[in-house]
């Protein structure tokens, strides 16, 4: 996808006015939030066992070369192929020589982030091959021709109506001429017309929640069941991850696995967990002949032994968007590269550049709520920070932004005479308010103003308030 984050203050201001996508993240608000906390509340140990995800994953990541390497070996055994790739452009090459090879035509897709990021289905129409998304978001977006908003939820930015209105676009070629707006017909419009995608595919793709270097197997994770069908009927299926993936042994991915759906959907388990372990075999009655692991860097390996290392303990969730109040007023689209959220402004400077990703670590109010439901406790905050302090010893921020911060740090290493000018700036604000106690507008304050009042202070500081109660709170 075309990366846009250099735009994000212009996107978020689009985002802010659109009334279609705040209906529809308002979902994202009241659903998965509430359903991540019941299902939490209802596991005892659901605390004990984030911090063994997190141990497991650090575990991993100080010890990655040689479970990548285990990984390979056991593939090898079973039959299937393992392709080393630097670079998306690597990995797209992978994909295409492996579709090649069996004179591929089209080929069907489960849910992938990684395939997102290396911008695959682009590549494969341009060199004549069709993929089709089977995931219901992820066809609802490609209709759309949009990228996803959302790790687990690609459509979660449509609303009933919009779906609607592609449905009726794009699949009277298909006989359906009438428009849909019951649920539960929309859901079996697409079910009709992507059950012959299924069966008449030469290749099916998936991306992998987890690559187990115990058995040389790879696990999705769906509610829908179309990921069975994408790797188990074509002749080759190619799975496409990232190299952070693998885990140690079954025993730990069934630890992990324990965290993700409660904090992704709310979960206890998702409705599919498939664990795929080489081609098929002389006595299975199913399966694809080929199997291929496209494993991708991605820069990733040089956030090892970094102070960024911690965010490769990331379980595409998506528990940080769920709860994150700068996502839920702006949606997916507005961070402008494939991963949204919190994770998407910590990882995105990174993958794409902090110059071109620099407004992205601003975009937080430093609540903590997500790493408060983090499944491995992801430090985002502390990246987050990482990342103004890199745009600021580099000079990548507007120098406006540079010397206020300079002019704060000037103050804020002065107490006396940072009390001073706080004191004397409560009064003079307090002032203006006059008895409404707020301000419709103040310079240098125009993001806040533009949308609300800004409360005034009361005329003191904290610090004169506590010092006049003796410092005691009431």
């Amino acid at each position: 996808m075309q990366v846009t984050s250099r735009k994000f203050k212009e996107n978020a201001h689009e985002a802010m006015q659109d009334d279609d996508l705040r209906a529809a993240l308002n979902r994202v608000k009241t659903g998965f939030t509430t359903a991540r906390a019941n299902a939490a509340a209802d596991l005892p140990e659901f605390e004990d066992l984030r911090d063994k995800a997190r141990d497991i994953k650090d575990h991993v990541l100080e010890n990655l070369d040689y479970y990548l390497e285990h990984f390979e070996e056991k593939v090898t055994e079973q039959g299937g192929h393992v392709h080393w790739c630097s670079t998306a452009a690597d990995a797209r090459a992978a994909v295409l020589k492996i579709c090649r090879e069996v004179d591929a035509k089209t080929v069907t897709k489960g849910k992938s982030m990684i395939t997102e990021e290396i911008a695959l289905n682009k590549f494969l129409a341009s060199e004549g091959i069709e993929p089709i998304e089977t995931d219901l978001g992820e066809y609802i977006i490609q209709l759309a021709d949009e990228p996803p908003s959302h790790i687990i939820g690609p459509a979660v930015h449509k609303t009933k109506e919009q779906v609607t209105e592609l449905f009726h676009e794009h699949h009277q070629q298909y006989g359906y001429t009438e428009r849909e707006e019951d649920l539960e017909k929309l859901v079996g419009e697409a079910r009709a017309v992507l059950r012959h995608k299924y069966v008449t595919a030469d290749v099916g793709i998936t991306g992998a929640n987890f690559l187990v270097a115990e058995t040389g197997s790879t696990v999705i994770v769906t509610n829908e069941g179309n990921g069975d069908l994408t790797q188990s009927l074509p002749k080759t299926h190619i799975v496409v991850a990232s190299l952070e993936k693998v885990m140690p042994t079954l025993e730990d991915v069934s630890t992990v696995m324990r965290v993700l759906a409660r904090s992704a959907t709310g979960q206890e388990m998702s409705v599919y967990t498939t664990f795929s372990t080489g081609p098929k075999r002389s006595d299975d009655l199913d399966g694809p002949e080929n199997f291929h692991v496209i494993l991708l860097d991605g820069g990733r390996s040089e956030m090892i032994g970094t102070e960024l290392q911690e965010l490769l303990r990331c379980i595409r969730c998506g528990a940080c968007m769920n709860h994150c109040p700068i996502y839920h007023a702006v949606g997916g689209h507005s961070y402008g590269w494939v991963y949204p959220g919190p994770i998407g402004a910590a990882l995105n400077p990174q993958m794409v550049g902090l110059e071109e990703a620099r407004d992205l670590p601003n975009a937080s109010t430093f609540c903590g709520r997500c790493e408060e439901v983090c499944p491995v406790r992801i430090p985002l905050p502390k990246i987050l920070r990482h990342w103004r302090e890199e745009a600021f010893e580099k000079q990548v921020s507007p120098k406006p932004e540079r010397w206020g911060i300079e002019l704060w740090g000037y103050f804020a290493k002065r107490p006396r005479l940072y009390q001073f000018a706080t004191g004397l700036a409560a009064q003079i604000l307090s002032r203006m308010a006059g008895k409404k106690g707020r301000l419709k507008s103040l310079p240098f304050a125009n993001g806040w103003t533009a949308v609300r009042d800004l409360p005034a202070p009361q005329g003191s500081t904290f610090m004169q308030q506590w010092k006049k109660q003796g410092g005691r709170s009431k």
